[in-house]
């Protein structure tokens, strides 16, 4: 069974949005508040910093301590800054959703390709794709075996929506034999998609 995706709240136009974006760069420019340099200054910082690790460095942490787990899923954002990520989530309100085994969070964003890109680095195309945009709250059981993710019958799949405001990060359930593993090593378990939700890790 699959929970309804939440309400979208974007507002579009008919301008793509990196053309919306170059725009308002443009205007930005003009008014002297910054130069082309500067911008991509920051966004080289900004990419620089943004990665998987940073999500698996969360959930790794939320494996191994169940206090943090549960802030986490009562507050992404606070948990995440707990960790050092308060800058890179302060743009949206995160929010985890832990896999269980009878349960599992697949993450889309269904109007464009919110993301939380800050702690999972850049989207992947088919996150962009409008086959996954479009196919993921339908039968998210086969977008989920098309990336060799067969769920059993009984496993309910849960759809989360991203929107501009929030951004979701899938807490997979840890993989059996890793109770002697350091963070860091569980953290290196943990993949981009496992956080998407379209694999186990």
């Amino acid at each position: 069974m699959t929970e309804p995706a939440e309400p979208h709240a974007h507002q579009h136009e008919s301008l793509p949005v990196a053309a919306r974006v170059r725009r308002l760069e443009e205007r930005v420019i003009a008014a002297g508040l910054t130069t082309d340099a500067e911008i991509d200054e920051l966004l080289t910082r900004f990419y620089a910093d943004a990665a998987p690790v940073n999500g698996a460095r969360i959930v790794a942490r939320a494996w191994t301590d169940e206090e943090y787990r549960d802030r986490l899923l009562a507050d992404g954002s606070a948990a995440a800054a707990e960790l050092g990520f308060g800058p890179q989530t302060s743009g949206f309100q995160l929010r985890a959703v832990a896999n269980t085994p009878g349960r599992h969070n697949v993450i889309v964003c269904t109007l464009c390709s919110c993301y939380p890109l800050s702690l999972l680095g850049p989207s992947p195309s088919w996150y962009r794709s409008l086959a996954y945009r479009s196919q993921a709250v339908r039968e998210p059981r086969a977008v989920l075996a098309g990336f060799g993710l067969d769920l059993p019958a009984t496993t309910r799949i849960d759809v989360w929506d991203s929107t501009s405001e929030i951004r979701y990060l899938v807490v997979p359930v840890r993989p059996a034999g890793t109770d002697g593993l350091r963070p860091d090593e569980l953290a290196a378990l943990v993949t981009r998609n496992g956080l998407i939700g379209t694999a186990a890790v």
